[in-house]
C-alpha cells in the first residue's frame, strides 16, 4: 500500500506489507513517520533544543551545575553555560566552551546556530529549534527530513553504500536502512562548522554520527537515539536522545531566514563570518 501527499505538501510515501500468501515470508512494516499528508513533529519537552542524557554511559555536554538552562516562557530565561567538568572533552574543546561561557558571564548573548540562520548540521539538527516542527517524506529509495525553520533539509539515501570520496558539507552524507521498527542513519563527511549542540561544542571533520529513529508510545512520540564518535574532539563515543511529539496536522509553512553580515543584535563579540571564496 502506498501513501503519498499532495504536490507541494511535506508528506510521506511509505511502503508497507501487502497480502501474504500461506507460504510467503512476512514483509516487515517500516516505521511510518508521515501517516498523513500533514503530520508534523515538534519537540516533546519545553527545552527541546537540549539533548537528553542517556540513563547510563557517556552523554552530551550539559549545563554547568548551578546554572541550568531555562528557555523563554518556562520561567526566568537563562543563557547556556556548559559544564566544563565533562571528562569526555578534549582540552581544545574545553577551551572553546570556556570562551563561550566567559562571554555569557560577561553579559553577552551566546552563539546559537538557528539565530544566525546557519545550518544545523548533524547531530545539531535534532536540537535546532524547540518550537518549529519537522516533517518527513518517505520513499523506498530515500527519506527526506524537513525542518520548518529556514527549511533545513536532510536527505537520507536508503540501502546504498557511502561514496568513496565524500566531500565535507554541513549535513554530510547520510545513508540509512531499516532495522525492524527503526530507521538507522549513518552520517559521515561533515564539515567542522556546525557545533553538535547549542552550547557550541565543536567537533572535527572526522566525526561519525549514527542515529536510530523509532516511534514509541503508540506512535505519539518520535524518538531519536544518537551516537557521536570523534576521536579528535571526544575521548570516547557519546550518546544522547531527542524526542518529538506528534504536532498539529498542518501544511509546511514558509519560514525563510537570512544571514546578516554585520553584528546580529549584538549576539556576539564578532560579526557573522562572511565567506571570501566558495567552499568548493
Amino acid at each position: 500500500m502506498l501513501r503519498c501527499g499532495l504536490p507541494g505538501v511535506a508528506a510521506g510515501l511509505v511502503f508497507m506489507a501487502g497480502a501474504i500468501s500461506a507460504d510467503a515470508q512476512p514483509v516487515p512494516v517500516v516505521p511510518n513517520f508521515a501517516p498523513d499528508n500533514q503530520t508534523s513533529w515538534v519537540p516533546a519537552r519545553p527545552e527541546g533544543d537540549e539533548f537528553i542524557a542517556p540513563e547510563r554511559g557517556t552523554g552530551p555536554v550539559t549545563a554547568e551545575k548551578g546554572h541550568p538552562y531555562i528557555p523563554n516562557r518556562e520561567g526566568q530565561p537563562t543563557y547556556r553555560i556548559a559544564d566544563l567538568s565533562n571528562p569526555n572533552l578534549k582540552p581544545w574543546v574545553v577551551d572553546k566552551l570556556k570562551a563561550a561561557n566567559d562571554r555569557v558571564r560577561a553579559g553577552l548573548v551566546p552563539f546559537i546556530p538557528h539565530e544566525r540562520c546557519w545550518p544545523g548540521g548533524v547531530p545539531g539538527w535534532e536540537v535546532y529549534t524547540r518550537v518549529r516542527p519537522i516533517y518527513f517524506v518517505q520513499t523506498p529509495q530515500k527519506v527526506t527530513i524537513i525542518d520548518e525553520l529556514d527549511h533545513q533539509v536532510r536527505h537520507i539515501y536508503l540501502n546504498v553504500p557511502h561514496s568513496k570520496n565524500v566531500q565535507p558539507s554541513w549535513y554530510g552524507e547520510s545513508i540509512g536502512h531499516y532495522e525492524g521498527d527503526e530507521l538507522v542513519i549513518d552520517t559521515i563527511g561533515l564539515n567542522d562548522k556546525a557545533p553538535v549542540d547549542n552550547y557550541g561544542t565543536p567537533h572535527t571533520t572526522s566525526i561519525h554520527v549514527v542515529e536510530r529513529l523509532r516511534l514509541v508510545e503508540g506512535g505519539r512520540i518520535l524518538q531519536a537515539t544518537v551516537t557521536v564518535t570523534d576521536p579528535g574532539a571526544f575521548n570516547a563515543p557519546w550518546t544522547a536522545v531527542q524526542r518529538w511529539k506528534r504536532g498539529q496536522a498542518r501544511a509546511l509553512e514558509e519560514d525563510e531566514c537570512a544571514e546578516n553580515n554585520f553584528s546580529f543584535l549584538n549576539y556576539d563579540v564578532v560579526p557573522i563570518p562572511e565567506a571570501t571564496k566558495a567552499d568548493f
